[in-house]
């Protein structure tokens, strides 16, 4: 069936539709509905899209969408328009419109590519750091669904186009900007077929891969700084941080949601993608979170959200589209879906145990039920809508 691909979801269209599989019991070996020992059950589609709906109403209610196109607002737009793909609901799109709108679909606004940087910084000459881009996969999603008014994509395409013209590949340097703006560029692709977008995404995400990524441990440190052994946990550990490799798991996710099945670049994606979801499995908390510093839970105890809801919707994706095994991942999913369903989630709507804007796991930081952040709501929209397309 015909679809608009966003945030992995084919936007009333036909998926993957494991749900039939899971009811066979295929996946866990049960009937959906019928957990295991110590697993809990699978929700149903109502139960997702009500708990999107919950999220997302409280969100909207409460934070105008005149707020700035910088990531940590953006990335909340990734999850919201994730969130309309799944429930149809207009007053989601809206929301995103006024907000594209209100920012005149641009990320970093300055028009003097003379001083454009892509180094850290919240102004207007950041246009070609990774945080300011995030916002265009927003703009491109908005375009593809009409109207296709080129104006929502002209900056998407010239930031983008100016940088695939570049011989540069030291764009990416962070784990937050494989998410930010690697997206970006399958979307692009998808919807020019210029396959520049897919080979300088490449280079790189090889040049990002050079410096963060672990081969042992087939996780990613948030960036150089934080490599081992120049940086430890407080055990002497290896220090990767929950939501770090969760910008990458999602990353991972959404470029392979764009790419298509025989597109030569794929298998690499999924072979990093695999790997990544098979360490993450193992050090899930048993109440079903991961900790802020993976490998040692003693560096941040306690619940976090936003690693936790881009791990559960990246091990979520790779179930829906034939990527990661049911047998081996539901469990981990359906406990980080208990967490964020009944822990993260407060009845009021507001999404908790977010760990404040950072680079990493910090000892003695408050991360409680009152801490909330636009990046961890996208999170659990993400999630959540990747629930419902399960059980589709």
């Amino acid at each position: 069936m015909a679809g608009i691909l966003i945030g992995g979801a084919l936007l009333l269209g036909g998926c993957a539709d494991l749900a039939d599989s899971l009811d066979n019991g295929a996946a866990s070996g049960t009937a959906v509905g019928t957990p295991r020992a110590g697993m809990a059950a699978v929700p149903s589609r109502a139960e997702a899209l009500a708990l999107i709906d919950r999220v997302n109403g409280y969100w909207q209610r409460t934070t105008p969408p005149t707020e700035w196109a910088f990531w940590n607002v953006a990335a909340y737009h990734t999850g919201n328009m994730a969130a309309y793909a799944a429930t149809g609901n207009e007053a989601y799109r809206r929301y995103s419109e006024r907000w594209a709108e209100y920012n005149g679909w641009r990320g970093a606004k300055s028009d003097d590519q003379s001083q454009w940087k892509l180094t850290y910084g919240e102004t207007d000459d950041h246009v070609l750091f990774g945080d300011w881009q995030v916002c265009f996969q927003t703009y491109i999603d908005l375009y593809r669904l009409g109207p296709q008014d080129p104006r929502r994509i002209a900056r998407a395409r010239e930031v983008m186009d100016y940088e695939i013209g570049t011989s540069r590949v030291d764009y990416w340097w962070w784990a937050d900007g494989l998410y930010m703006a690697m997206p970006v560029m399958t979307k692009l692709y998808a919807l020019t077929g210029d396959r520049r977008y897919l080979d300088r995404m490449v280079a790189y995400f090889d040049y990002a891969d050079g410096l963060m990524y672990d081969a042992d441990a087939h996780l990613y440190y948030r960036d150089a700084r934080y490599v081992y052994p120049r940086h430890q946990s407080v055990n002497g550990r290896k220090d990767f941080w929950a939501r770090g490799d969760g910008w990458v798991f999602a990353a991972l996710a959404k470029v392979l949601a764009d790419l298509p099945r025989d597109d030569p670049y794929r298998p690499r994606f999924e072979e990093r993608f695999r790997a990544m979801a098979a360490a993450l499995r193992p050090i899930q908390r048993p109440e079903g979170y991961w900790t802020r510093s993976l490998l040692d839970p003693d560096h941040a105890p306690g619940p976090e959200t936003s690693g936790t809801a881009f791990f559960t919707y990246g091990l979520l994706w790779g179930i829906n589209d034939g990527v990661l095994d049911g047998a081996t991942y539901l469990p981990a999913v359906l406990r980080g879906w208990d967490y964020l369903a009944h822990v993260a989630v407060q009845p009021d709507g507001k999404v908790g145990y977010v760990q404040p804007i950072g680079d990493r796991a910090i000892p003695g930081q408050v991360v409680d039920r009152d801490s909330t952040a636009h990046f961890g709501v996208g999170a659990v929209l993400l999630a959540a809508a990747e629930m419902a397309r399960l059980r589709r």
